[in-house]
């Protein structure tokens, strides 16, 4: 049966390359790969591995065919849809939830002759259950190509639905059972809700379904940085938690458990939405549950094969899955390692002789186990974090040791609240508040470790990221000799981690001058750094936390733990949306906004963030160090946000920096005759690229070397226009483009 696994290697690595678009003559690439199965094949004789080559490629021909089926059966009607209007009628598969701009509500409908699952946002609230009915005219915006849809896509969603006009939704129209789970979802929410304090209901149901939806920002970062987000992520560590409750309650017999278990697991994974990583679960705990009936062996590695490809058979997008990536990578690590690391750890002479030693041998068992599940579930998952996170966790192990040893018992307790809450409400609210103990200590733990300097380590340094390659080089290296010593291995690891942070830390000090432009997507962030000195200007963009994240990770990267102090240009989400949250990772000595009405909530935010350290810009502020000026102009005109916010001019010996925020032309022209302003080196382009601003009197008067434009790809505003980079262009700009180029840095 392993012949199954590297064919679904093959069949994995087929569905990605279609889905991530490596390559375009699929059918013509289906044919050489079959063409050489069989070659291989035939050849299997000859060398012991020809046959798991060719089980690798006939998973290939096999896998290309198949996406190459689904796309013209699935996503090419999908793409023929995208951009138009049409009247649309979708039967709510959840409850609506609000956004920034309304409410939006996931739904299905009939597109054409197939089925789409679609995210519809409303303009105004409705409070949707499941099965309401919703009718209207959308604007239809598929997700299934571009890069931009792969979290929606990887969620099965095909669609992204605006309106265009009125709406009408019916609520009586009736839930199928197509959407009991999400209903039972809702009524197990509102119970924690009910019954467990407010400072644990969050992690409660996190645990128990994975909404994540009141996870605030702070402990979610401690959860990231401690390396525990896959508690809060409903996956196979659940799915197994569960298994064995029932395998308890039936008392271990093998034919019961699974009469009793598989449906409960079933439910379980549709109650819990069957996301990617719950479905893989699920489907790997039937086929034991079914082993266990049968009285058959059950392979680890055919099962998780066999799952993957059911889920890669019903729909290959899945591959572009995060969860789906993480979980099939974690238990991929877990069966390759976890032997022979808890073999190396039971072998410490620390234990010394443990014969006789109840209580030793359990202890070594635990600490073992522990240790060997954490570090082999770590080796394939660790990159993926690292790519798509940017963070790599230094203190996942011990925390997970401290920490996972209770969880069980608190999904255990949870799910006995829910039950009691039926029969029993008093004795529900008395567990609650019992179960909410360990549930602190949790959360406290994986607080005050995350708060370590060095707790974590992020891949946004050069350097950074070097030291994880270097670390899985040596890693092969280990397990090639046959000789191992793994506390070489350890130190190694540990001193090329020391040259990374000390590298990280040196080379930006070795600048005079060194301005930095994150790449946030459709928003601003911008780090100044001048002899020991650092300002951040704005943070903001495609999404309020990825910014802050962006923004913490790279300052602490480098070393810097504090701001010297923090600039808001104004309060337009995509400029200031993300500093509350930068300012609870990195605390900055004052912070500068620019005045605003009562009713500003975006103010009220920073300045609660900020405390006593907010300044509120009326007039001009002159910052000197060194050789260094940094300006902070008060607003020039008072009519709409973008222009009663402020500007900022850093003058070096050599370099003249100038930030504008979204100020219009007519805003840069009294600028300029209220304020001096040099010739410059560099100039942030004003509102994104917008038509609007950075007008010709402002080129003319300044002259600047370097535009830096941050803006995001594909923007729906249509930034940069093509108008202002003909004015940089005609006035010599040398042009830089986040959208193009990513994060840019600019030195002296």
């Amino acid at each position: 049966m392993r012949t199954l696994m590297w064919a679904t290697i093959g069949l994995t690595f087929a569905c990605a390359g279609g889905a991530y678009g490596w390559w375009d003559q699929s059918w013509t690439l289906a044919l050489i790969c079959g063409a050489l199965c069989l070659h291989t094949f035939l050849l299997r004789d000859k060398w012991k591995y020809f046959r798991q080559i060719a089980a690798v490629l006939l998973g290939l021909a096999l896998g290309i065919c198949w996406y190459q089926i689904y796309h013209r059966l699935h996503i090419t009607p999908a793409v023929e849809q995208d951009g138009q209007v049409m009247t649309v009628t979708a039967i709510a598969t959840d409850y609506s939830y609000d956004t920034a701009y309304g409410q939006a509500v996931e739904g299905r409908s009939y597109l054409g002759k197939r089925e789409y699952r679609l995210l519809l946002y409303l303009d105004e609230e409705a409070d949707l259950r499941p099965g309401d009915q919703i009718q209207g005219r959308f604007r239809l915006r598929t997700t299934l190509e571009g890069a931009d849809g792969d979290y929606h896509r990887s969620q099965g969603i095909a669609f992204l639905a605006y309106p265009q006009g009125t709406v009408l939704c019916r609520k009586d129209a009736g839930t199928s059972w197509r959407e009991y789970p999400a209903v039972i979802r809702r009524s197990l929410t509102d119970l924690i809700d009910r019954f467990f304090p407010q400072d644990t209901a969050f992690f409660a149901k996190a645990l128990l379904l994975g909404d994540r939806s009141d996870v605030d920002y702070e402990a979610n970062t401690d959860f990231k940085i401690s390396g525990i987000s896959h508690v809060i992520a409903v996956s196979g560590f659940h799915v197994s938690i569960l298994f064995s409750l029932v395998y308890l309650a039936t008392g271990k017999r093998r034919f019961l458990t699974g009469l009793i278990g598989i449906p409960v697991v079933v439910l379980f994974a549709a109650v819990a939405g069957f996301t990617p990583s719950i479905t893989r679960a699920c489907i790997m705990q039937i086929l034991m549950m079914a082993a266990l009936m049968l009285d058959r062996e059950y392979d680890p590695a055919t099962a998780l094969s066999f799952a993957v490809l059911v889920m890669l058979l019903a729909d290959p997008l899945t591959v572009t899955s995060v969860s789906f990536q993480l979980s099939v990578a974690c238990m991929a690590g877990i069966f390759l390692f976890s032997g022979r690391i808890k073999a190396w750890v039971d072998g410490f002479a620390i234990w010394g002789d443990t014969k006789g030693k109840k209580w030793k041998r359990r202890l070594r068992a635990g600490f073992s186990g522990g240790i060997s599940m954490t570090l082999s579930s770590m080796f394939f998952t660790t990159p993926l974090v690292a790519w798509y996170f940017g963070t790599v966790s230094l203190v996942g192990i011990l925390t997970n040791l401290l920490t996972l040893w209770v969880i069980s018992l608190v999904f255990y307790g949870i799910m006995v609240v829910c039950l009691l809450a039926l029969v029993w409400p008093w004795g529900a609210a008395a567990l609650a508040w019992l179960v909410s103990w360990p549930v602190r200590y949790v959360l406290a733990v994986s607080g005050a470790l995350a708060s370590f300097p060095l707790a974590a380590v992020y891949t946004c340094s050069i350097y950074v990221a070097a030291w994880l390659v270097v670390c899985y080089v040596l890693i092969g290296v280990f397990l090639v000799f046959r000789e191992r010593q793994p506390h070489v291995l350890i130190c190694y690891v540990i001193l090329s981690l020391g040259v990374s942070l000390l590298l990280s830390w040196l080379e930006p000090a070795r600048d005079d001058l060194r301005m930095t432009v994150l790449d946030v997507g459709q928003g601003q962030c911008v780090l100044l750094q001048a002899q020991d000195k650092t300002y951040v200007i704005d943070c903001g963009g495609d999404s309020d936390t990825q910014a802050a994240d962006q923004a913490a990770q790279t300052l602490l990267s480098m070393g810097i733990a504090r701001l010297d102090g923090l600039i808001v240009t104004h309060y337009d989400r995509d400029h200031a949306g993300g500093v509350a949250y930068l300012l609870s990772r990195v605390p900055a000595d004052r912070v500068f906004l620019p005045p605003a009405s009562a009713e500003e909530e975006l103010q009220r935010q920073i300045l609660a963030a900020c405390g006593d350290r907010g300044v509120l810009v009326t007039q001009d502020h002159t910052l000197t160090w060194g050789g260094n000026c940094l300006s902070i102009f008060a607003p020039v005109l008072s009519s709409t946000s973008n222009e009663s916010g402020l500007s900022v001019l850093f003058e070096g010996e050599d370099h003249d920096i100038l930030i504008t925020g979204d100020m219009s032309a007519l805003g840069e022209e009294l600028l300029l005759r209220q304020k001096q302003i040099p010739d410059l080196e560099a100039l942030v382009v004003g509102h994104h690229g917008s038509a609007t601003s950075t007008g010709e009197a402002l080129l003319a008067a300044t002259r600047p070397e370097y535009a830096f434009i941050s803006v995001g790809g594909d923007n729906p505003y249509g930034h940069p226009k093509q108008e202002v980079l003909d004015r940089l262009e005609r006035y010599g700009c040398q042009i830089c483009r986040t959208d193009i180029s990513g994060t840019i840095i600019f030195r002296r």
